[in-house]
C-alpha cells in the first residue's frame, strides 16, 4: 500500500505537468504564432467587401447564371458548400447513379458553354472529397470564359486576365495543381463590371 501511494504522487505530478504543457502552453503558443505570423489564415482566410464578410478563400460557394464562373459540384447535401456538413458523395466510379449524374452534368455544362461534351473537364462534373473545394481547374475556367465575357459585355482578354490573377499556383512550385479560386474571380468580375458601368455613365 505504501509503495502504491509513493508511486501515485509522481504520477499525479507528471499528469499535472503534462496537462499544463499540452493543454495550456502548447495551444497558447500555436494560437500566438498564428495571430502574429498568419493572422489572416488563422481567422479563416475571410474575404471582406464593404465592411462585410462575403466568403472565405478556403470554402467554395454556389454561383448560378451566365454571368458567373460556376464552381465544381458539391456533395454536402441540400445546401451546397455547407461547411458544417462536409463530405463527398462516397459513390464509386462504377456506381450507376454516379455514372448517370456525371453524364447529365457533362451535357449541361457543354450546353451552357457551347462546347462539345468531350471538352468538359472532370472537375466540372465531380465533387471534391470535402464538397467544399473553392477552386476549379484552369481548363474548366477556360470552358466558361467566353460565356462569362458575353454575359458581362467584356472582352475575353479582360476575363482571361482576371482568371490569371486568381489562379493559385502549386505550393513551392511543384506541390499540387494550379487552381482558379471561384469566389475570388467572381468578386473581381463584379468589381470590373461595376467599374465599366460607371465609366459608361460618365
Amino acid at each position: 500500500m505504501d509503495a502504491t501511494i509513493r508511486q501515485l504522487g509522481p504520477a499525479l505530478r507528471a499528469l499535472l505537468v503534462l496537462t499544463v504543457i499540452t493543454g495550456v502552453l502548447y495551444p497558447l503558443a500555436v494560437w500566438g504564432v498564428g495571430q502574429v505570423g498568419f493572422r489572416d489564415q488563422a481567422a479563416g482566410s475571410l474575404i471582406h467587401r464593404d465592411g462585410q464578410v462575403v466568403g472565405s478563400r478556403l470554402i467554395g460557394q454556389e454561383f448560378t447564371g451566365p454571368r458567373w464562373f460556376h464552381s465544381r459540384p458539391s456533395a454536402t447535401g441540400d445546401t451546397p458548400y455547407d461547411a458544417l456538413n462536409s463530405y463527398g458523395s462516397n459513390l464509386g466510379p462504377t456506381n450507376p447513379e454516379l455514372v448517370k449524374l456525371v453524364r447529365e452534368r457533362k451535357a449541361q455544362v457543354a450546353k451552357e458553354n457551347g462546347v462539345a461534351p468531350s471538352a468538359v473537364p472532370p472537375d466540372a462534373v465531380t465533387a471534391s472529397g470535402s464538397g467544399l473545394d473553392p477552386h476549379i481547374s484552369p481548363a474548366y475556367a477556360r470552358v466558361q470564359l467566353d460565356r462569362v465575357a458575353r454575359a458581362n459585355r467584356l472582352t475575353p482578354g479582360q476575363v482571361t486576365k482576371l482568371v490569371e490573377e486568381h489562379t493559385d499556383r502549386p505550393s513551392l512550385g511543384f506541390l499540387g495543381e494550379p487552381g482558379v479560386n471561384v469566389v475570388g474571380v467572381n468578386l473581381a468580375l463584379r468589381a470590373l463590371v461595376q467599374h465599366d458601368q460607371q465609366a459608361r455613365t460618365r
